[in-house]
Parts: structure tokens; C-alpha cells; sequence
């Protein structure tokens, strides 16, 4: 600011009313005094109702000694008012002679008078220096603009305890320091409503301020004495700046209450109508509406700075303002409906843009007005207007899948899907193909494309169980599951497609293992046929990882997970492309190929870097963190591994941390460090409820079992595997990951062989020929499985001879899945 006012001879410190405008000229004024021989003079327009009277209220400043900040010629002015002249000739003939500083205070209501006599002054008084403070710029030939920006966290926190301690003696925000975070960050920054709010903590605390900011007019309104009307409630700021406007800045500035995050041009014009443009400039001008460039960014998809659209948002305390407005002409109805279907086609016609080559750009944008959105739907949710509900989540549930927003498209699935009948109540009926998506045109929507929308939306639902397992457990859930199963049919146009493909997931959910292998592989022959080549690339990669744990069908997994990721690369798909190379990685990972598997999980998080995609990246660093381990750099990955645990506790990759510790507790274990392995497990169980549940509860108790059976916990151990048995034969266990069994039925063995002094070790015997007949053909042990094995054989012959060992083995191979876990 001091060096602005050395080169530039007019100033103007624009902001919205509270910012500080005036007491920061003063500073100005104070700090620049010492080098202006003439003074710095204080000029208030406040009080001036008549443009006209600009000009004697000015020279009345002047040479009224009491608001005189610097400098002398007091009575030199008086003698001149006595004068009849033209005030603006008098003040030039006084300015003209003289190195001064002149401070015009307030300059938005009488801005065009306030203009023409700083130009006058200026070509005559080679000397002046010109301060303004203004809501909206002045206009004159070389003004040099300093916006008066709200106060940054620290710095309005730091005012908010000043003035509250000077309030409440005692008083320090550390007392309570997210109400205190919650006050400055609602006022947005402004000292006078922080200094208003401050005065309040009297008689409330910083969190009973922090409650009532909904209704921050009633609440603001012990202002100094001493200081301008205006100034002294907050209502009152900004009262002052709505006088100043035009009937035209009125309406637009009301209906841009009903955004949520800010718009841009395109979305003020069709909520505001077409005054929006002009008056938009004025009120950005006027200080009442803010005006910034979208974030863009660069190739390595972080921010990348201001290069974007121009957008456009109001402070929260206009917002309120506005609002009321609005609801005084009651054409908010009006507004919210023309918001909700602007955005509501935003969503929609940008869903398809996700799975190609503009894919990034198009998770930008939809990142970028998500606040608008969801407050699109919160609106279609309350006016209970079933179609703009379904259109909107069906738009946005593969953004949600893609971004992992599991808690959104749960919450907004469940909201939405009460607004219609189920459709999935028994008995279940069939449906027609339907080869269009739900959301190819706007509402209204047709009988068949309703009731699909509503299938639709169910299934988005369903997508996000792992939230909430238990309420799938039921038997209500477990029927509904059922009913689901039954109402499509393989190949179905409509269940090649998200959201209907996860129709797959309740057909799985109920263990029906022929009819999964029959969805796949008749819905790649429907996409093959309907030319659906992005859903025959999502179907390929699913099928990649179904076969990858599936040894004993008939099938390529690799080959799958070629043709899904040169699909996904040819339409410049990077997420897509991440999700094949990974479920390529699995299907290597499972022929025991762990450095071409890391190789193609680096690839993936290549891809996924690029897109800023978090969860993605999560479950993708424990698996190259896994396949370093086995292949040789356990280092390495054991520290991919933690590394996944510290994003996960900051970021969307939380995801991944379950899969982690599971993956960290086994690495630690067969490292010899069980004390930490155990710490990992009790973490898993403590945060994720998923532990419980009975595929994911399958594996986790088998660690814990292993991780006592290696420690000479036999007892501990055999309780423990007798649970993961019990839990890999359910039927969906069965489907997933039928090698299960067996892999249990070893780590059995292990202690089965230690317990009770070595006696059972011919039971062992029989559990490890029985745990190798089980194995489904083709099946590639683990390294950490063959650890297992190897020690389980060890312990057991070490206890038998050969002869009794061989019998006891041939014994086991001839037993039923049935028979061997009865001998755990």
C-alpha cells in the first residue's frame, strides 16, 4: 500500500462493507504522514445524501481541524470557504500548491460525483495523492485497484480473540477452537462482523455463536456506539450496499442466493435471466459479488492455478441477505426450480463424458459444481419430485463409484429410492430389455424407462453394502437379494450397464456360481452384439478378476484383462485402463508371477495419478506393496504398504486400508514380529465393521489363526481356524475364493500336529491330503501359502514315520470337505 501511493496519485481500496477499508486507509495515512510536508486529510462521504454536495463536503474536511489526521492550513481554509466560488475551484486553488494526501472515505453512493472531482483535482494539483475507499471502483484515468480481501484464517481468529478478550476478559479461542474456526470462516473473514460477533461473547459462548450464524442478522447487532449507523449491526453493512442498486442488480443478486459454491456465467444466465451478464459486472464492481477463475490444472492433475472460466459466488453473509430478499418476492420456487434443472443436465449430459477421452475434464467439472448439484438434488429430494431425483443420482452414480464417494451415493440412493414403490417385492417379475440408459433424455420419463430408473436406483444402493452389512443380513435383505436375482435375465441390454450390472452383485450375493459364469459370458456375447464398447470393456475386466480366483473354470484371465485395457486405452479410459492392468496383475499374481504383477500395478498408478483418483491409488499401492513382498522386496513393499495407512487416514484411499493391515499382519507375522501383526489386526477389527462380515471375515480370521499357529498358540489357533472354515463355506465364500477351504484346512495342520504333545499329528496327516485333494485344479500357491504347507509337513512328519505319514495322507485325500473340517 505505501509504496502504491509513491507511484500511483490515485488509489482505491475496494471491498464489501466490514472488510476494513477505512481503517486501513487510515494506517495508510498514518504510516505515509512523516514524508508529506502538506498533511494527510480525512474526507467521510458517509453522511453525504446529495452527489452534488460532494465537492463543500470535501472542503469542509479540509478545513475542519478536528478531522484533520496530519498537517497544517486549518484557518487558511476557513478564510477560503468564506468564498462563493465553485467549492471544487476553491479546493483545487488550496490542493494545488501542496505535496498532501487526500482520503476519501465511503465513495459508493456518490461514486460518479466522487469520480469527476478526483479527475479535476488530479490534472490540476500535481501534488495531491488520492486514498479512496469504495464498494465499486471509481472510474478515473490511472486508478490503481486494491481489493480489501476478507482476513485469512489466522489473522481473523487472531482479531476474533482480541476483540472477545477485550469483551470477555479471559477469553482466548483455544478454549474452544472449531466453534471459534466456524465463526470466522461463516463471517467470511469480515472484522466488522468478527468484531460484532466478538461483542457477543458477553453473553454467549464462541459455539453458541457458531449455532445461531443461520440467523446472524438477528444475532450481530451490538455495534460501537461511536461508529456510523451502518456500521454498528450487520444488517445494517449490508443494507447500505443493497441501496445502491438498481432494480435489475436486486433480482440478479437475489436468485444467485440459490447457489451453492459459486456458478459460472452459463448457470447465472439461465437461473437469473438475461440481466444476468450486465448486472453480474456491476455487482462484482459494487463488491457484493466475487469473481475469480476456476482452478485449473496441470498434467499431473493437481492445481495448477487460475487459467479456468470466470465464477462467480456471493460471501455467506450476502447469501442470507439475498436470501431473504428472495423469499420476501416469492419467486424462490421459481429460482430453485430453474437452478435444480440447469444442474440436473449438467449432471446428465456430462455422465457419458467419464468414460473417455474426457474423462478428466469431466470429473473437473462435476467436481468443481458438486455442491451445486447435491443442493439440486437435496431440493428434488424435499419437493419429493421422483423424476429429477432419479435422473440426477442415476447421472451421478459413477462419478460416486469412480471417486469413491460411497457415503454420498448411499445416503442420496436411500433418500431417493423412498420417493417411489420397491420394485424389487416378491414374486419377482420380469422385465423388458430397455437398450438406452435411464437418463438418455430428461424427465418426464416414460412407464418402462420410470420403472428402470427405479430398478436403477436400488441398485445403486446395493453397490454400497459393504456400508452397512448388517442390514443386509437379514432376512428381508436376504429375500430382496433374491428377488433382484430373479427379475433380470443374462444378457439383458440394460445389465450391461451401470448401474444395472450390479444386478451381478446380488446374483453373486446369493452364491448362485453357475448363473454368475453364465452372466458374464452372455453379456460380453450382448455387448459384442449391441456395439456397447465401453460396457464390454468393464465386463471383460470383471470376468478377469472372477477367473483369476476362479482356477477351476474354463478361461483366460490375462486375455480378458488384455482386451479390457486395449478397449479402455483406444477410448483414452484411465481409469478404465488402471482397472484392467490390475486385474491383470492379480490374474499374474496368481500364476506366481509377482514382478510382471508389480509391473502392471506401477502402470496402473500411473494412470491413476493422472486422474487424482485417491481410492483408486489406494487399493493399488497394496497391491504392488504386496507384490514386492513376494517378489523379493519385502522392504519395499512393506513400506508401500504403511505408506497406504497414512493416505488412508488423510484422504479418500481409506478404502484400502483394511486390505492393508490384513496384507501388513501377514508380512509382519512371517517376519517374526507377531506383537506388531497382532497390533494390525486389533486396528482392522476396531475400524472397519467389513471384518466382520463373512467374505472378508473368511480371510481375517485366517491370519489371526495362522499368526497363533506360528506362534505355538495351537489351542488359540484351532478355535480360530474352526471359525475361518465355518465362514469359507458360505456360499458366497465358495464362489469368490473356493481355495479357501483348503488353504484353512493347512494352517489347521499346523496346529493340529502341536497340540496335545503331537497326538493329533496323524489328523494333520489326514488334513494335509485333504487340503491338497481340495485345491481347485490349476491353482498357484501363495508363497505364503507353501510357508504354511512346508511347515505344517514338517511338524507333522517330525511325529510320524514315513509309512504312517503316506497312509494317513492318502487317508485324507480320499476325505470330503465335510469330513476334513470335522477333524479341526
Amino acid at each position: 500500500m505505501r509504496d502504491d501511493l509513491t507511484t500511483t496519485r490515485l488509489v482505491t481500496l475496494l471491498g464489501p462493507g466490514g472488510a476494513g477499508k477505512t481503517r486501513l486507509s487510515q494506517e495508510a495515512g498514518e504510516a505515509l504522514a512523516p514524508a508529506l510536508p502538506d498533511g494527510v486529510w480525512l474526507a467521510e462521504l458517509a453522511p453525504v445524501d446529495d452527489p452534488a454536495n460532494v465537492p463543500e463536503a470535501v472542503l469542509t474536511a479540509l478545513g475542519a481541524r478536528e478531522t484533520v489526521l496530519r498537517g497544517a492550513g486549518a484557518e487558511e481554509m476557513r478564510v477560503a470557504a468564506d468564498r462563493q466560488d465553485d467549492p471544487l475551484v476553491r479546493l483545487a486553488e488550496h490542493c494545488a500548491g501542496r505535496r498532501m494526501l487526500l482520503i476519501l472515505d465511503n465513495c459508493e453512493h456518490v461514486v460518479d460525483a466522487a469520480a469527476h472531482l478526483v479527475d479535476q483535482l488530479l490534472q490540476r494539483c500535481p501534488g495531491l495523492t488520492v486514498l479512496a475507499t469504495s464498494r465499486e471502483p471509481l472510474g478515473v484515468p490511472g486508478e490503481l485497484l486494491r481489493p480489501v480481501e476478507p482476513l485469512t484464517q489466522p489473522h481473523a481468529l487472531r482479531l476474533l480473540a482480541d476483540r472477545g478478550a477485550a469483551a470477555r476478559p479471559g477469553f482466548t479461542v483455544d478454549a474452544d477452537p472449531e466453534a471459534a474456526a466456524e465463526i470466522c470462516r461463516r463471517l467470511d473473514g469480515l472484522p466488522l462482523a468478527i468484531e460484532l460477533a466478538a461483542a457477543r461473547l458477553r453473553m454467549l459462548t464462541p459455539r453458541q455463536i457458531a449455532d445461531r450464524l443461520d440467523d446472524r442478522f438477528r444475532l450481530l447487532t451490538s455495534g460501537s456506539r461511536t461508529v456510523l449507523p451502518r456500521q454498528q449491526t450487520l444488517r445494517a453493512v449490508v443494507d447500505w450496499s443493497w441501496e445502491l442498486l438498481d432494480e435489475d442488480e436486486r433480482d440478479v443478486l437475489r436468485r444467485l442466493s440459490v447457489f451453492a459454491g459459486g456458478c459460472d456465467l452459463a448457470a447465472a444466465e439461465a437461473v437469473c435471466g438475461p440481466a444476468a451478464l450486465e448486472a453480474l459486472g456491476s455487482l462484482v464492481d459494487k463488491s457484493l459479488v466475487v469473481a475469480a477463475p476456476s482452478a485449473t490444472t496441470d498434467g499431473s492433475g493437481s492445481s495448477g492455478g487460475s487459467g479456468g472460466e470466470m465464477r462467480y459466488r456471493l460471501l455467506e453473509t450476502v447469501v442470507e441477505y439475498a436470501g431473504e430478499r428472495l423469499d420476501e418476492t416469492g419467486t424462490r420456487p421459481a429460482a430453485e426450480r430453474a437452478h435444480l434443472t440447469y444442474y440436473r443436465e449438467l449432471a446428465r449430459v456430462t455422465d457419458p463424458l467419464l468414460r473417455g477421452s474426457g474423462q478428466r475434464a469431466a470429473i473437473e467439472l462435476l467436481e468443481l459444481e458438486y455442491e451445486n448439484i447435491r443442493t439440486a438434488l437435496r431440493r428434488a429430494v424435499a419437493e419429493r419430485d421422483e423424476q429429477e431425483a432419479l435422473c440426477l443420482t442415476l447421472s451421478l452414480c459413477w462419478y460416486w463409484q469412480m471417486r469413491d464417494l460411497k457415503t454420498d451415493a448411499r445416503h442420496w440412493s436411500a433418500q431417493v429410492k423412498e420417493l417411489g414403490p420397491d420394485p424389487f417385492t416378491a414374486p419377482a417379475r420380469p422385465v423388458p430389455d430397455l437398450r438406452g440408459r435411464a437418463v438418455d433424455s430428461p424427465p418426464p420419463m416414460g412407464p418402462e424407462v420410470l420403472d428402470e430408473a427405479r430398478r436403477g436406483v436400488h441398485l445403486v444402493h446395493l453397490a454400497c453394502m459393504d456400508m452397512e452389512l448388517p442390514a443386509w443380513q437379514t432376512s428381508e435383505a436376504q429375500e430382496k437379494l433374491r428377488v433382484i436375482s430373479a427379475t433380470y435375465r443374462p444378457g439383458q441390454p440394460q445389465t450391461c450397464r451401470f448401474p444395472g450390472f450390479m444386478w451381478f452383485y446380488a446374483v453373486l450375493l446369493t452364491g448362485d456360481m453357475h448363473r454368475l459364469r453364465a452372466i458374464l459370458d452372455t453379456n460380453i456375447d450382448t455387448c459384442r452384439s449391441l456395439g456397447f464398447t465401453w460396457e464390454l470393456a468393464q465386463t471383460l475386466q470383471l470376468r478377469a478378476n472372477i477367473l483369476a480366483n476362479r482356477s477351476d473354470w474354463a478361461g483366460d484371465a490375462i486375455a480378458d484383462a488384455d482386451d479390457a485395457l486395449e478397449i479402455f486405452d483406444r477410448l483414452g479410459d484411465a481409469w478404465g485402463a488402471a482397472e484392467a492392468l490390475s486385474a491383470r496383475g492379480e490374474s499374474l499374481e496368481r500364476r506366481g508371477e509377482f514382478a510382471l504383477a508389480a509391473a502392471d500395478y506401477e502402470r496402473a498408478i500411473e494412470y491413476a495419478e493422472r486422474l487424482g483418483a485417491n481410492a483408486q491409488l489406494g487399493v493399488l499401492g497394496v497391491r504392488l506393496g504386496g507384490a514386492y513382498i513376494e517378489s523379493g522386496d519385502p522392504e519395499r513393499g512393506e513400506k508401500m504398504l504403511f505408506d497406504v495407512l497414512d493416505s488412508g487416514r488423510r484422504a479418500a484411499a481409506r478404502e484400502a486400508v483394511p486390505i492393508a493391515r490384513l496384507y501388513l499382519a501377514a508380512r509382519l507375522g512371517r517376519s517374526g514380529r507377531t506383537t506388531e501383526a497382532r497390533e494390525q489386526l486389533t486396528l482392522l477389527r476396531q475400524d472397519f465393521h467389513a471384518a466382520d462380515y463373512v467374505l472378508f471375515a473368511g480371510y481375517v480370521i485366517g491370519v489371526e489363526g495362522w499368526l497363533e499357529a506360528v506362534s505355538g498358540h495351537h489351542e488359540k489357533a484351532l478355535r480360530l481356524m474352526r471359525r475361518a472354515l465355518e465362514r469359507s463355506l458360505d456360499r458366497l465364500s465358495l464362489t469368490v475364493a473356493p481355495y479357501m477351504p483348503a488353504v484353512h484346512l493347512v494352517t489347521a495342520a499346523i496346529s493340529v500336529a502341536g497340540v496335545d504333545g503331537g497326538d493329533r499329528a496323524r489328523e494333520a496327516a489326514r488334513l494335509l491330503g485333504a487340503a491338497d485333494a481340495l485345491l481347485p485344479s490349476g491353482h498357484f500357491s501363495s508363497p505364503m501359502e507353501a510357508e504354511a504347507r512346508a511347515m505344517a509337513e514338517e511338524m507333522t512328519r517330525a511325529r510320524l514315520d514315513d509309512a504312517v505319514y503316506d497312509t494317513a495322507y492318502a487317508e485324507g485325500g480320499a476325505l470330503t470337505l465335510e469330513e476334513a473340517v470335522a477333524l479341526v
